[in-house]
């Protein structure tokens, strides 16, 4: 497994991280058990890196996350948590006592003084550009709370605002071969300021794996299917936004075009490292719900150069089949 600096952390991290939404339920239910077991199925493939929220489950990820966390304190491990979710999403809320509670209850549900990384999770967009949040998460560093701070973003103008900002140590954003304009300015941005890029829902909320069709259903405690339309929150989340039947069409290319490389790679290997060895990428952050997709989505933190052919093609695709069902936002 290939390892980056983490932005502005200056913390060392696998370019396959594990993203543990799932783990808190509202992917469908999943056991405190198999949380467990896939957690440490991805710490055994090279894992350094996780990323969860305190809004996942309630808090229920984070506290399995901690769990974990405290079997393997001395493994180098770095976590990163998010705030902001559980408050109502008025810019008025994003205030330092409000932090204070906020991390105060993650560093109780991971079971640590210090957190590695606080993320603000897809405030509203008025936040980003606030002094008064930046000194607040500044004072929270100062105090010891978290050892650095970055953003979840759902646009690339909100990932420029942020970028901007000295403190601002890592930007969490969308980036998959169904969404690519983060390619074009966030990351050289990024890249430029030393700011770290966490790249989420890699992907498309599974689209990108190639095992779904035009019938696949999901649980209605699953987000792919209660967030379908962007009734729960940004609909750009779910299958990034794609519409569930072209995006299924356009994965079943893409696996032709993973099908197609030297190397033996699953078309959602080839999806992972297509995302991290994008420049100025720091990590990717896929889910999984098994061991065997823990262990499938870390190998591909080993893969080889997939080439610029390969990189062409999924361009084409991308201009050919999904660019027009992008908002222009994203």
């Amino acid at each position: 497994m290939e390892k980056r600096v983490l932005g502005r952390t200056g913390r060392m991290v696998s370019v396959v991280g594990l993203g543990t939404w799932q783990l808190g339920g509202d992917w469908g239910e999943v056991s405190d058990a198999e949380s467990r077991a896939v957690l440490e199925a991805s710490l055994e493939a090279g894992v350094t890196f996780y990323d969860t929220a305190d809004v996942y489950g309630d808090g229920r990820s984070e506290q399995a996350v901690g769990a974990f966390l405290a079997d393997h304190r001395d493994e180098g491990l770095t976590v990163a948590t998010k705030m902001g979710r559980r408050a109502d999403q008025v810019p008025e809320n994003y205030v330092l006592e409000n932090f204070r509670s906020w991390t105060d209850r993650s560093r109780a549900n991971l079971g640590v003084d210090t957190l590695d990384l606080v993320q603000l999770h897809c405030p509203p967009t008025p936040v980003y550009s606030r002094d008064e949040v930046y000194d607040a998460l500044d004072t929270l560093v100062d105090e010891g709370v978290t050892a650095a701070y970055g953003v979840s973003v759902e646009t690339v103008d909100e990932a420029l605002t942020a970028i901007a900002r000295p403190g601002v140590a890592t930007v969490q954003i969308i980036l998959n071969a169904f969404r690519h304009k983060p390619l074009e300015k966030v990351l050289p941005a990024a890249s430029e300021a030393g700011v770290g890029i966490i790249a989420r829902v890699p992907l498309a909320s599974g689209l990108l794996s190639g095992r779904y069709t035009k019938d696949t259903t999901f649980a209605e405690d699953d987000h792919r299917t209660f967030n379908r339309g962007g009734e729960a929150f940004d609909v750009g989340e779910t299958f990034s936004g794609v519409p569930f039947e072209v995006g299924v069409e356009a994965a079943a290319s893409f696996t032709e075009l993973a099908e197609g490389l030297e190397q033996d790679l699953t078309p959602a290997q080839a999806a992972l490292a297509w995302v991290w060895q994008s420049p100025g990428v720091s990590t990717v952050i896929p889910g999984a719900r098994t061991p065997e997709q823990a262990r499938l989505n870390a190998a591909a933190g080993g893969a080889h150069s997939l080439g610029p052919l390969f990189a062409s093609r999924v361009r084409e695709l991308y201009d050919g089949s999904i660019r027009e069902h992008v908002h222009d936002k994203w």
